[in-house]
This record gives C-alpha cells, sequence and structure tokens, in this order.
C-alpha cells in the first residue's frame, strides 16, 4: 500500500517537473536556440563549400547565395 502511493508521487513529481522544464524552455528559450535574422541558428556547424569542399560558417554561404 505505502509502497504503490510513494510510486505514484515520484510519477506524479516528476511529471510535474518534466511539464515545468518544457513551459520554461518555451516561455524563456536558452541562447542555442536563438537564431540570426536570416534563420540561421547561432551554434551551427560549418558546412562544406560547394566549389571548394572546405567547411565555412553556414552565413557566410547564406550571404553568397543571397547577393550580399
Amino acid at each position: 500500500m505505502f509502497s504503490e502511493l510513494l510510486t505514484k508521487a515520484y510519477v506524479a513529481v516528476v511529471a510535474l517537473l518534466s511539464l515545468a522544464g518544457l513551459v520554461y524552455v518555451y516561455a524563456f528559450p536558452p541562447a542555442s536556440m536563438r537564431v540570426t535574422r536570416d534563420g540561421v541558428p547561432h551554434f551551427t556547424s560549418p558546412v562544406l563549400h560547394p566549389e571548394t569542399g572546405k567547411p565555412i560558417d553556414l552565413g557566410v554561404l547564406i550571404r553568397h547565395y543571397r547577393g550580399d
């Protein structure tokens, strides 16, 4: 009887903490989830340059194809 009550309490606490964490991340997104004005996340890994095959920043590639 006591173990069943303890298990239900544990499940309720974990569910509430998970829900609170999701609401917090949605309301106040961390810096890693933010994006530039072009829609590129700040912490994006380099991409391969289509002509040279060398890694470059994704923002540089976007500006190149946009004509900036």
